[in-house]
């Protein structure tokens, strides 16, 4: 009989913002799959849980497919977790889920942490409607191409973006959908919290005379109505 899949969603920076019933999950599992399993180890031992680990990150992701879906489909119970927040969202397992489903195996969300849902419920911009689209393409043309199509887009906008390429990427933005509100959200739930809130050529202008490290959730205003 076929295993389970647990996608746990874990913190995204606050080691405290872990659910009971994913500590308990992580703890039955007989396998964890990770992105970086010296991340994951600050978690676990942080919760006393001692299990096997499989790195499942980006380039590796195709090799270790076999491996995890050899174990679900020989019972096993494998539980996916990314560095922070929501596996699969920008982040490793799609071609897990969709591989488990196909093979049978049932798939089970245990719900938490989202730099999305984060920043966005904190921001101060319309809830309403959002749309969320990854990390933008990291050449200028494709960036530009990508958000050129979104200027009759109602909803709030929200990208994941390195910070060293804030300043760029507001640029991008002002040119292809003007000077409208936005706000970049980083450090979440950690010591360092921020929120830069402004219109793009203030966020711009705040964001150029700083050194700032990381990523950081940024978003942008949808088209008025």
């Amino acid at each position: 009989m076929p295993g389970l899949l647990y996608i746990v969603a874990t913190p995204i920076g606050n080691l405290e913002d872990i659910t009971f019933r994913a500590v308990r999950v992580l703890k039955e599992a007989d396998v964890i799959a990770c992105e970086d399993t010296r991340e994951a180890l600050k978690l676990l031992n942080t919760h006393g849980i001692k299990k096997e680990l499989i790195s499942y990150y980006q380039p590796k992701e195709r090799q270790r497919l076999a491996l995890l879906m050899n174990k679900l489909i020989c019972g096993k119970t494998v539980a996916l977790i990314s560095d922070s927040g929501t596996p699969a969202i920008s982040d490793p397992g799609f071609r897990l889920v969709r591989e488990a489903l196909a093979a049978g195996v049932r798939v089970v969300p245990v719900p938490g942490p989202s730099a999305v849902t984060a920043a966005l419920c904190a921001s101060g911009l319309s809830t309403h409607r959002f749309l969320f689209l990854g990390f933008p393409p990291p050449k200028k043309t494709a960036a530009r191409k990508k958000i050129s199509v979104l200027r009759e887009e109602e909803g709030t906008l929200i990208f994941y973006v390195p910070v060293r390429n804030a300043a760029e990427f507001m640029r991008i933005v002002r040119d292809e959908l003007g000077n409208r509100k936005v706000v970049i959200a980083r450090e979440l739930t950690k010591f360092h919290e921020e929120f830069i809130r402004g219109t793009v050529d203030d966020v711009l202008a705040a964001v150029e005379q700083r050194n700032l490290k990381g990523e950081a959730t940024i978003l942008i205003e949808g088209k008025g109505k």
